[in-house]
């Protein structure tokens, strides 16, 4: 494994990219409508591609879909980094619990989409980072539990208020984690929207932050490069860039190291 080494948030490799480097988004799979239009439609929120591209990246929408290992591969092939985004629960079956009451209706195409694409992206250590449902992903991928409804743990609703408002809350960064040297050592403030929260931790990952109440924030897995995801919405705050270009920027090293075929036809 090829280990980047980190000066304050800049990744220092012997060799990057020149081109920008392509970054997957997952998205939603949901009815939605569109003037005369009322169906089934993949989308995400704009402030997560408009992250990427302020970074320095490009970003890619991969819409839920049928999907094995090998497709897996195939999409990962056109990419040199990945996130896994904000969403609806995670089928509390991955984790051997029955669903609570308040638990979303499963998503089983986007949680076998984002678990083959996850394991594949970490097998080939392509750098990823997951947002809300995307720390909780990973840590199920990794054989980790989730608490289905935070407030009975925490007493009320202050991580998810409801409505589409954001709580902002403080989290505290493990010093000499990844995750501190992307923020440069800075104390976010998250913009939090998740009623569920990580449990037992999965194999390989470090716990990198916490709130005050003990909440995990934050995950790293320790065997890859760039490995983090975490329970608050980084795009949410234009200011809060350091976790897009820190992903970015391993991007772009690992384009270096994995040069793809870019003749074009000149037909």
């Amino acid at each position: 494994m090829t280990r980047l080494s980190l000066t304050g948030s800049v990744f220092v490799a012997s060799s990057v990219s020149n081109r920008k480097p392509v970054i997957g988004l997952t998205t939603y799979l949901e009815q939605a409508t569109s003037g005369v239009w009322d169906v089934q439609a993949a989308f995400l929120p704009k402030v997560y591609f408009d992250a990427v591209n302020k970074a320095g990246g490009i970003a890619v929408l991969l819409p839920p879909q049928a999907i094995d290992a090998e497709s897996a591969e195939t999409i990962l092939d056109g990419l040199d980094g990945l996130i896994i985004c904000g969403g609806k629960d995670v089928d509390p079956a991955r984790y051997g619990q029955t669903p609570h009451p308040l638990t979303d209706e499963p998503r089983p195409d986007r949680d076998a989409l984002e678990d083959a694409l996850l394991t594949a992206a970490i097998n080939r250590e392509l750098p990823f980072l997951g947002i809300c449902r995307g720390a909780q992903m990973l840590n199920v991928i990794r054989g980790g539990d989730l608490i289905q409804h935070l407030p009975e743990v925490v007493g009320d609703d202050r991580y998810q208020k409801g409505q589409g408002n954001f709580s902002h809350i403080p989290v505290k960064v493990e010093e000499d984690s990844l995750l501190a040297s992307v923020l440069n050592n800075d104390a976010p403030v998250g913009a939090m929207y998740h009623h569920q929260a990580i449990g037992e931790v999965g194999e390989g990952l470090s716990v990198v932050a916490t709130t005050e109440d003990g909440v995990i924030e934050a995950l790293q897995l320790d065997d890859v490069p760039f490995g983090l995801a975490v329970q608050w919405h980084p795009e949410q705050t234009p200011e809060d860039i350091g976790l897009f270009k820190g992903l970015v920027e391993a991007a772009q090293t690992y384009a270096a190291a994995h040069p793809r075929n870019t003749q074009r036809s000149s037909s």
